[in-house]
């Protein structure tokens, strides 16, 4: 049995914006992408390509569970309309429901906060694939492509920590601040844990086992709340997802497989003319594409926009 968890957010909605609003403190790194800047939040319709590709390409899913903050991204007329067999129940969970016991973080709007606390969902399976809103399916999948006899399947590389420590290094100001990325939160992660490696992975679906969350959390309850304390991301936050894959690698618990080829990855930004036509030409070519993320969605021109609907309607067979 397998669950799906997505970590959903509306940002632009009134009310989310006036609860983020009374938690900023001004600091001009408040402005920023990386912390608390307004392009975190933004959805663009987002969440349908991700639930509907998958409804479409993994119907053996026992249940998608969405998470949200007092938010409904009202999917039943898309899944009505695009899906009207469907037998995948979706569940809304709150984030007051997973921080139960923790209420004193709340609210936060903070990505690694909540990826954190996915493995408190009740009636959660032991195996579940965590998605960003962004991320989808894009061919057909097999259990298997998961998990493996319990196992699950890491779509990663090995890459050295003292490298990325040095890439860190490097990495120059932006306004008088370095910024905290995908692959800093990844070492911070091996860090903890004494590592000299981690497995870097793609932008998509990650494949997770309950218990073994469960088990580290119960022996390391202090880390947990260390990770979860921050209403907005802090450049001291570990990726709890990377974590994972460190310990259960350790452990003979999952299986790495070698990520490259397997995810598209599109982020539209203004002047980058003919990008979005040639990613998707690339994806079309590649007969090893399971999965993809389309990032910043919202920077795209409306051209872009409807060049990648096209797309994804004709290959999911939907309509948005």
């Amino acid at each position: 049995m397998i669950d799906v968890v997505i970590a959903w957010v509306d940002g632009d909605d009134p009310a989310h914006k006036a609860k983020r609003a009374r938690y900023l403190t001004g600091r001009q790194e408040d402005r920023l992408d990386d912390i608390a800047g307004t392009a975190r939040f933004r959805s663009a319709g987002e969440i349908e390509f991700c639930v509907g590709s998958v409804l479409r390409f993994a119907p053996f899913v026992h249940k998608i569970y969405i998470v949200t903050d007092g938010q409904d991204p009202h999917l039943q007329p898309f899944v009505e309309r695009n899906f009207p067999g469907n037998t995948i129940p979706i569940e809304i969970v709150d984030h007051k429901v997973l921080f139960r016991g923790y209420e004193q973080y709340l609210p936060t709007f903070n990505s690694l906060s909540i990826e954190t606390m996915l493995f408190r969902i009740p009636g959660l399976s032991e195996n579940f694939v965590y998605f960003n809103d962004d991320f989808m399916v894009a061919a057909p999948l097999k259990p298997e492509d998961w998990f493996v006899d319990g196992k699950a399947v890491c779509y990663g590389t090995r890459f050295s920590s003292a490298f990325a420590r040095f890439l860190r290094w490097i990495k120059p100001r932006k306004n008088g601040h370095k910024p905290f990325g995908y692959k800093d939160a990844m070492l911070n992660a091996a860090d903890v844990l004494g590592t000299d490696y981690f497995w870097y992975i793609p932008h998509a679906p990650i494949a997770l086992c309950r218990s073994r969350y469960e088990k580290f959390y119960e022996e390391h309850p202090q880390l947990l709340e260390q990770n979860i304390r921050y209403r907005f991301r802090d450049p001291v936050q570990f990726n709890p997802q990377i974590l994972y894959y460190i310990l259960a690698e350790r452990e003979g618990g999952c299986i790495v497989r070698p990520g490259k080829g397997r995810a598209f990855f599109l982020k539209p930004a203004k002047g980058r003319k003919g990008y979005v036509a040639r990613k998707l030409a690339e994806a079309d070519s590649n007969d090893r594409l399971l999965f993809g993320c389309v990032n910043s969605f919202d920077q795209a021109s409306d051209e872009e926009k409807a060049m990648f609907r096209t797309w994804l309607e004709k290959r999911m067979d939907v309509k948005f």
